[in-house]
């Protein structure tokens, strides 16, 4: 009935609702440790080409209201002067994607040019940002590590895979993974499982088959392994490799992702097909965040037919608003620390398999905020009136 009311309102009304939206891209090149392999590149237009997917898409309909959006894109290393960047790009529009380590969003954040702008995180899981760091002129389409860990202890629970194992590498976001695995298993009532931290520096291309087995060996028995390698070092190496025949989870085997190619349902292959023949290679997570980012301001603008940050702000965080986002569930903010509620789709590299969260994790408000930081564990006051 929404549709049907909308595509009425853009017959009757056209131009009268004429809007112009300018959006700010800002990335920040982080640098990547060195890994074993090769062989998955990362593409260099991660995350902007979903803004772009985007923009087509808001200009599809924008089209039939009068309303134009446009995309400038600013790419900075972290030696280059960000936060004058950042100052340059407030200047021209208040809506900004951020695509940087969590500590320069916050300094981004933090810039009196930016007190009524309204920040879109595409990239930083942090917990903290949805918590005591938290920023109320910044919203998350990037989910927090914990709605992916939590979505992968809510598999656990229903296959009754409740003794666990895990190894975990030496990086931060390996770490950030790992601890965030910790809290989810608690949250949902498992034990904590047998740990291993990865540091080797051989060269597991050549080594795996004796090395994996001899590692893992002292880990016991188990129901299933957790892999925590976000920088994507030696995960590939455990399937097959590990001394009990058991399934891997985690960042290998089964993974929770924000997005992926296997995602087929819910209209989902058709955006699929739109992002691959635009930019001939599959939508990743960080485009699917940047996607909904900048998606997230098409709808706003549509339903508000505003152009000011704090209208659209206050929309966005009202029980009103809704982002169809092929997850077949209806995408909404969390008013209470700004993160978008989604779903959590786990997959292997052949197929979906699950889509958390999962039948019988039920929530009094909503089921989606059974992943990750719920209003009673956030400690972010940004947001209160």
């Amino acid at each position: 009935m929404r549709v049907i009311t909308a595509l009425w309102m853009i017959l009757i009304c056209g131009p009268a609702w004429a809007v112009d939206l300018s959006v700010h891209y800002i990335r920040v090149e982080t640098p990547t440790p060195p890994t074993l392999s090769n062989l998955d590149p990362i593409p260099d237009d991660l995350g902007l080409a979903g803004a772009q997917t985007a923009l087509d898409d808001n200009n599809t309909t924008g089209k039939f209201l009068g309303q134009t959006y446009a995309l400038d894109i600013t790419e900075l290393s972290p030696q280059d002067d960000v936060l004058g960047a950042a100052r340059a790009a407030l200047a021209e529009t208040p809506f900004l994607i951020l695509d940087a380590p969590s500590d320069v969003q916050l300094a981004i954040a933090d810039l009196p040019e930016a007190q009524d702008a309204l920040l879109f995180n595409v990239s930083a899981e942090t917990p903290d940002l949805r918590s005591d760091a938290c920023r109320g002129n910044m919203l998350h389409t990037a989910p927090s590590v914990s709605m992916r860990t939590d979505a992968l202890a809510q598999f656990f629970v229903t296959r009754r895979w409740t003794d666990l194992a895990m190894i975990f590498g030496t990086y931060e976001d390996d770490r950030l993974f790992a601890d965030a695995m910790r809290v989810s298993l608690q949250k949902f009532g498992i034990s904590e499982p047998a740990e291993k931290e990865w540091a080797f520096d051989a060269d597991m291309r050549r080594n795996a088959a004796q090395e994996v087995p001899l590692f893992t060996q002292d880990l016991g028995d188990y129901d299933a392994l957790i892999v925590a390698d976000e920088v994507d070092d030696f995960g590939r190496y455990i399937p097959f490799n590990t001394w009990q025949a058991r399934p891997v989870a985690g960042t290998e085997g089964l993974t929770p992702k924000v997005w992926a190619p296997v995602v087929e349902q819910w209209g989902a292959a058709q955006l699929q097909s739109r992002f691959t023949e635009a930019h001939g290679r599959d939508m990743a997570s960080k485009d699917y965040a940047a996607w909904a980012a900048v998606r997230t301001l098409g709808e706003a603008v549509t339903r508000t037919t505003a152009a000011d940050a704090p209208t659209l702000r206050a929309f966005i965080l009202s029980d009103a608003f809704e982002l169809a986002g092929f997850k077949g569930r209806p995408l909404t903010y969390r008013g209470w620390n700004g993160q978008l509620r989604q779903p959590i789709p786990l997959v292997h590299s052949r197929a979906l398999v699950a889509s958390a969260p999962l039948e019988g994790f039920l929530h009094q408000r909503n089921e989606l905020d059974t992943l990750g930081l719920d209003k009673p564990n956030s400690n972010c006051t940004a947001f209160e009136d």
